[in-house]
């Protein structure tokens, strides 16, 4: 009976040894990825089968707002995010004292200008209202795209990067259209915006214009720059150190890789641009 007893705990705790081996292998072979809707969790759901053939399993978890992918992050509930770029990273680990680092950019988003009540940006009406998202990281941004669309001029001396949006009028050289700015708008309810004022233009970022229907080939009155020197290229971020780990060494080779690029490209046909 003694035996029996021993034989018994013996099988049941190697059992259990070998269930909490398997655990630890499929955490090691899971890759967990926070992202945007759109186009960020459609890149990654393309990866999939990439990524499987590395041995990997790839979980997506989607969401709409820009906290709380870092904050999940930051709290070990994922591997990885996927959805903003270098200047919103830098902002927030100064502001939330974290320290989550770039493992890679894989591609850019230009930003688009939007409007229901103008056809092209020599329609937009004298006094207009050009509405911006609240998001400090994309001031400079915003404020490029507007110069480099002819809107707007800067006095002397100043970078869009030197400038306020909520004091625009202080840094302008020439607004010959005598545009309002406004900027007090949340980034994920610019389409809605975009869809319900009237006389105005919204500069919108393109996964929120996809995301709401839009398509910015065709419904942008104008797109910005996308070239590859862009600093806004969206980025895969983790916790310092993680960059090194195989996991997520694998996961940004497959995103950076030729097949991905094209799909990509195939897929957005401008709309998104590969970041290389």
């Amino acid at each position: 009976m003694k035996k029996s007893i021993i034989l018994f705990l013996t099988i049941l705790l190697v059992s259990i040894l070998s269930a909490c081996s398997k655990e630890k292998v499929n955490q090691e072979n899971t890759i967990i990825v926070g992202s945007s809707y759109t186009p960020h969790a459609e890149i990654l759901e393309r990866a999939k089968p990439l990524l499987e053939e590395k041995g990997y399993q790839l979980e997506i978890i989607k969401y709409q707002d820009y906290i709380f992918p870092n904050k999940n992050l930051t709290e070990g509930e994922l591997d990885a995010n996927y959805f903003q770029h270098i200047p919103y990273l830098n902002q927030y680990n100064e502001q939330y004292d974290t320290d989550i680092v770039n493992a890679g950019g894989i591609h850019i988003e230009p930003i688009g200008i939007y409007s229901t009540s103008f056809n092209s940006l020599d329609d937009i009406a004298d006094g207009a209202t050009v509405i911006m998202s609240n998001s400090v990281s994309d001031e400079p941004r915003l404020v490029a795209l507007l110069v480099e669309k002819g809107l707007i001029t800067l006095n002397d001396g100043v970078t869009p990067s030197d400038v306020s949006v909520s004091q625009i009028e202080d840094f302008l050289a020439t607004n010959p259209k005598n545009l309002n700015f406004r900027n007090d708008v949340d980034p994920g309810m610019l389409v809605t915006t975009y869809n319900t004022e009237d006389n105005v233009i919204v500069l919108i970022n393109t996964n929120y214009a996809l995301d709401g229907d839009l398509n910015p080939l065709e419904d942008a009155l104008a797109l910005e720059d996308g070239t590859v020197d862009n600093p806004y290229v969206n980025i895969i971020g983790v916790r310092n150190g993680d960059e090194s780990s195989p996991k997520i060494q694998a996961l940004v080779e497959v995103l950076k890789s030729d097949e991905m690029k094209q799909f990509i490209l195939d897929t957005y046909e401008g709309a998104v641009i590969p970041a290389e």
